[in-house]
């Protein structure tokens, strides 16, 4: 289909929390472009969310978009979670504020101008770019912990 971008996200933090990295693949035809970053004290879920909230707001216009996440957190989070949170005033169903809230807030904004398919995918099951995400994320991890 035309517009349509595939993205691969990938991120983490070792120990965590402790130093993180995030990274993300972008295909759209014959094109793929890498992008990737760290913190020096995060988490896995902050890392993870930022390497989704990255890519989508590298895509210069709307697009259809399939999203690959290994991370149930983030698939979760914007498939099922989401729109109950908005609804409850980012509170929890158990009314505790949600974690991460200005990460998912800048994901909910990243996404409204685009269609989304959003899939989880096993990491660490040999999948090219998932690989590929976790390498460029663990190298800027590392560049992170130096810094």
């Amino acid at each position: 289909m035309e517009n349509t971008v595939i993205i691969y996200s990938d991120g983490g933090a070792a120990p965590n929390p402790g130093a993180g990295g995030w990274a993300a693949v972008l295909i759209y035809g014959s094109v793929v472009k890498e992008i990737s970053g760290g913190a020096p004290h995060t988490t896995n879920n902050r890392m993870e969310l930022t390497a989704a909230c990255e890519a989508l707001e590298t895509l210069k216009r709307p697009c259809v978009v399939e999203f690959y996440t290994d991370s149930t957190y983030v698939k979760k989070g914007i498939t099922e979670w989401l729109a109950k949170w908005i609804a409850n005033g980012w509170r929890t169903s158990a009314k505790k504020p949600v974690e991460n809230q200005e990460l998912w807030q800048r994901l909910h904004a990243a996404t409204e101008r685009h269609t989304i398919q959003w899939k989880w995918l096993k990491g660490h099951a040999g999948h090219k770019y998932n690989e590929r995400c976790d390498q460029l994320a663990a190298a800027a991890r590392e560049k992170a912990r130096k810094s």
